[in-house]
């Protein structure tokens, strides 16, 4: 495959060697210095672009790519609140888009583990929940994506939170996200349900970007050639 990556940060350089051994070809890096360069018919050799630059960039590249005819990729997160109308941008252009909060085959299962876990906690209501991500120093959204998709999976099972608050809170209906920043982690996202008498805690801990980079670039060759919107369950048929 031939592929354009957008950003090429610390996280475009590991896509970029995963893509390699699996013998693929990264044609387009696309970053602030040469975005407003790159043309439709550039995109155009391309077999599919994968996203991974800023909250504030990754709509106009992935409008980009659904008006060149090419499958994006979007591992951006921290643009979800605008998601139906990038949805609708895909569709309006008979385009493709993958897209996920968190791209690993591991934190994938931990969803799951995480969505059966709260409806099954839902029956014992002498139990609250709180939640904890961290993340690099880099980072630029919080609470990160990933955290927002576990946190949706609780609120719409564990019936006694209604939201999730990004800070401490003694309400009982708010979910509570802590987020911190800390040098140079990768990912941490642990949820913990707490009572009186016990505490069950799951956790999910990256050791490297490794994991993220080979499920987008699985992601993109799933996509190839496709039409329509898929995700992380599509790939991993969950």
């Amino acid at each position: 495959m031939k592929i354009a990556l957008f950003g090429y940060g610390k996280m475009g350089k590991e896509i970029e060697q995963i893509a390699l051994q699996r013998r693929h070809e990264v044609v387009l890096k696309i970053d602030e210095n040469n975005i407003h360069s790159i043309t439709k018919d550039d995109l155009k050799k391309c077999d599919a672009a994968i996203e991974f630059s800023t909250p504030a960039s990754a709509i106009s590249n992935m409008t980009l790519c659904f008006r060149s005819g090419i499958p994006v990729v979007a591992g951006t997160t921290g643009w979800y609140d605008r998601l139906e109308k990038v949805k609708k941008l895909c569709e309006e252009n008979n385009g493709c888009l993958f897209y996920a909060s968190n791209f690993s085959i591991g934190v994938n299962v931990f969803f799951k583990i995480n969505e059966q876990l709260a409806r099954m906690m839902n029956a014992y209501p002498e139990y609250n929940v709180s939640m904890e991500e961290v993340h690099h120093v880099h980072k630029l959204d919080a609470p990160s994506g990933t955290a927002i998709s576990l946190a949706n999976q609780i609120t719409g099972s564990f019936t006694k939170k209604r939201k999730w608050v990004n800070a401490k809170t003694e309400k009982r209906e708010e979910l509570e996200i802590i987020s911190k920043r800390i040098d140079e982690v990768p990912g941490t996202h642990t949820v913990k349900y707490f009572s009186g008498i016990d505490d069950i805690e799951i956790m999910h801990k990256a050791h490297n970007r490794k994991g993220f980079a080979m499920g987008a670039v699985l992601a993109a060759e799933f996509i190839k050639g496709k039409k329509g919107i898929f995700g992380m369950n599509d790939l991993m048929s969950l």
